[in-house]
């Protein structure tokens, strides 16, 4: 566990140091974007932000092995330490101006995750989680909601804007969401959704289509915060196995209720 702690406390710090530089960083001119798909952009302020992220985890632990979302590999490397770095979850929002963006970081040890942090860089706020040490927004503990009625759940989702083969199925699921809950919201940083979730402000989550690198930290926050996030089949691995990266996330009882849910579309 003490490692374990080692290593949330390095991805924080290397968090922090991106989420300074990011903050501080002016916006590129739209001219200077780099469109890697249709609407999947990346700019200097991305890939300078991985830049200070992988500094500072190899300074500490020099045989780490980091993924990262401008590195891209098609699947996640084998290794006894994995980092697996989004260094700005949300850059279409961050290039508009837009205040939902973060920095996510997550180790794998073993192939299991063991640390993940996720920084607020609008609110200058940090999400942490050790493998088994529970989950905490700063120094305070969070846990997933307890709201049990769909009825009452307010859920977040992400649209599948890089995968429009799957808007189709994508707008059956919103309308059975949106008929069953009371209020569906999309910000734009699944980083940021799932930690909501963890801290109990989302009662439930879907998206069609993630990376590894929009899920590692997040899906360790919501388990050490006491709730439940699988693939769409029920599986407990999100970080392989589904070839789009969808997942369902929430407290038990509405994680389960979701995922019955979008079964039916």
């Amino acid at each position: 566990m003490r490692e374990y702690n080692d290593l949330v406390k390095l991805a924080e710090r290397a968090a922090l140091r991106a989420g300074d530089y990011v903050r501080g960083a002016a916006r590129p001119a739209a001219h200077t974007w780099e469109e890697k798909a249709r609407s999947d952009f990346a700019t200097e302020v991305d890939r300078a932000a991985e830049g200070l992220i992988v500094e500072t985890i190899m300074r500490d632990i020099p045989d780490s092995v980091i993924v990262g979302e401008e590195l891209s590999p098609k699947r996640l490397p084998r290794g006894e330490l994995v980092w697996i770095v989004d260094p700005l979850d949300g850059t279409t929002n961050f290039l508009h101006g837009y205040p939902q963006y973060a920095v996510s970081i997550a180790c794998l040890v073993d192939g299991k995750l063991a640390a993940g942090v996720v920084h607020d860089i609008c609110r200058n706020r940090t999400y942490t989680a050790a493998r088994g040490g529970g989950a905490f927004e700063d120094t305070t503990r969070i846990g997933v909601s307890a709201v049990t009625e769909p009825r009452l759940a307010l859920v977040g989702t992400g649209f599948p804007f890089k995968a429009l083969q799957l808007l189709q199925l994508y707008l059956s699921q919103f309308a059975a969401v949106l008929g069953a809950a009371s209020g569906i919201r999309r910000a734009g940083s699944a980083a940021l959704d799932l930690a909501d979730v963890a801290a109990g402000r989302l009662d439930a989550f879907w998206e069609l289509h993630l990376a590894p690198w929009d899920i590692a930290a997040g899906a360790l926050l919501i388990r050490e915060a006491g709730g439940v996030i699988t693939r769409p089949d029920g599986a407990a691995d999100v970080l392989a196995g589904d070839p789009n990266g969808a997942i369902v996330a929430g407290n038990a009882v509405m994680h389960r209720w979701l995922l019955d849910l979008l079964r039916k579309r």
